[in-house]
């Protein structure tokens, strides 16, 4: 039976999102505009909507699951992605602001190209491709997300659940851009902040104690220590760094590394960078403990139903009214990723691909318009993809950030650290990364180690053999790289 007050409470949020959308689709008029908000995001506004982006559903549907079933030890995946956070925050946000704002590129694909300088557009067109292919499995995630939160909720048919969750998600990003994105991003942060809060704390309460919630998981035989199996062996080092790999994938997101080329100074990245750290330390250790609370609350959820233990324990400990609250927070964080990577994918096709190879003399309307079209295409057929309701959210993440961490993220660094680095070196270590990463994973052996491993190893060495048989001469590249030196101190 469905609440009134839970209907009530989503339709308002879903009408204050699109009324975002709206607001900002009269005050977009440039493809920068559209793409990077005019590069006037503050500090609050860039922290909140970055990490909203990065955490999307499986932070409060996927890693309760993962902690559902496996206890303790999969808390490595967030001690993992907390300190890839950080590293990310301290060594590239800065960086990078500034490069894209020198370079004056608008897109990580046209940023690598305009960085080595590559004579050839293979950096911008193969990188824009393996964008196109990740993100558009990255958003079928969300989607299968938003399809068994409105199942749940809403006792609809899946497939009507996920298109009703595609058709909000797309049009505020739609008609806003940029700037709806991260403004929405920013309040759905917050939401989500506090629902992953109140929800674990009453979780705690209703259950009788930590102590009631341990014994429950020793009598499972769940894992409650990071470095012990619930059997009482001893977690491998292999299953460790595995799990902790996951941080590897920050140095490669688009769609994280875009919120910090669109801050409004480098200025204000010191207390984006706090509020950032602090936000996202909170949240992951409180997505474990709601995986950790719901063991004793639920019995027998597998096959897909361990990601809806956030969804069940708001149904038994709210009032319809709060938890219809609570439940637009998963709404949020959903919504929340969707949005930014339809964005990416769609600067991708529109800067990198239509402008730079079809129509280079194309006016700033048409661009926005050929945007907002490509935002349609790839939510079609992300959208496709999400209608199987066997896909897991965490599998699907795994495998998109996986593959965006082992493409992109040495490249990254090496860009924004390694005067020497040519675009030979880039473009093969690019390649080798991607399809080292696929070739693991189709050959089953993710399950030994997370794929991004293998994959962000291969682009690394790739990049340093190619260095030595193709140094870099271009005395250009190297004076570009000392004046992104100096522009750290002067933003």
């Amino acid at each position: 039976m469905i609440q009134i007050e839970t209907l009530v409470a989503f339709f308002v949020y879903l009408v204050f999102l699109l009324a975002i959308g709206w607001f900002y689709y009269k005050r977009t008029v440039s493809i920068e505009g559209y793409i990077l908000g005019g590069r006037g995001l503050g500090s609050w506004v860039t922290a909140l909507s970055a990490q909203a982006s990065d955490m999307s559903g499986w932070l409060l549907m996927g890693l309760p699951g993962a902690v559902y079933l496996g206890g303790l030890n999969e808390a490595w995946i967030a001690i993992g992605l907390f300190l890839g956070t950080v590293l990310n925050w301290i060594f590239v946000s800065a960086r990078l602001r500034v490069y894209t704002k020198q370079t004056e590129t608008l897109t990580l694909s046209s940023f690598f190209e305009s960085r080595f300088h590559d004579p050839t557009g293979l950096l911008r067109i193969g990188s824009s491709i393996i964008i196109l292919l990740f993100f558009t499995i990255y958003s079928s995630s969300g989607l299968v997300a938003a399809g068994k939160l409105f199942e749940s909720i809403f006792h609809i048919n899946y497939d009507v659940a996920v298109i009703s969750g595609a058709v909000v998600i797309v049009a505020y990003t739609f008609l806003g851009g940029f700037s709806a994105v991260c403004w929405t991003d920013f309040f759905q942060g917050a939401l989500m902040f506090f629902a992953i809060i109140v929800v674990p704390a009453m979780g705690v309460a209703d259950n009788g104690g930590v102590s009631v919630i341990e014994a429950t998981m020793h009598a499972k035989n769940i894992a409650t220590g990071l470095f012990h199996t619930g059997t009482g062996e001893l977690l491998s080092i292999t299953a460790i760094i595995s799990t902790m790999a996951w941080g590897l994938g920050y140095f490669g997101q688009p769609h994280i590394l875009t919120r910090f080329m669109g801050i409004r100074s480098v200025k204000e990245l010191p207390k984006a960078t706090i509020i950032a750290v602090v936000w996202v330390f909170i949240s992951l250790s409180a997505a474990v403990v709601v995986g950790m609370v719901a063991i004793p609350m639920f019995d027998g959820l597998t096959g897909g139903d361990q990601e809806k233990v956030f969804i069940y324990m708001i149904s038994k400990l709210f009032n319809p009214w709060v938890g219809g609250i609570l439940l637009a927070a998963i709404l949020s964080a959903i919504m929340s990723t969707i949005d930014s990577q339809l964005l990416v994918s769609s600067s991708a096709l529109t800067e990198d691909l239509y402008k730079k190879l079809f129509r280079r003399d194309a006016s700033q309307k048409e661009l926005v318009l050929v945007g907002r079209l490509c935002v349609l295409i790839i939510s079609v057929i992300a959208l496709y993809m999400a209608l199987n309701p066997n896909n897991t959210i965490l599998g699907l993440v795994a495998y998109a950030w996986g593959g965006f961490g082992a493409a992109f993220g040495p490249v990254v660094l090496f860009a924004l650290f390694s005067k020497k680095t040519t675009w030979q070196s880039a473009l093969a270590g690019m390649l080798v990364g991607t399809l080292v990463l696929i070739v693991w994973k189709q050959a089953g052996l993710g399950s030994m180690m997370y794929e991004i491993v293998p994959g962000f190893v291969a682009n690394l060495v790739t990049i340093l053999l190619v260095n030595l048989v193709v140094p870099q001469h271009n005395d250009e590249i190297l004076r570009e790289f000392d004046r992104m030196k100096a522009g750290l101190n002067e933003d």
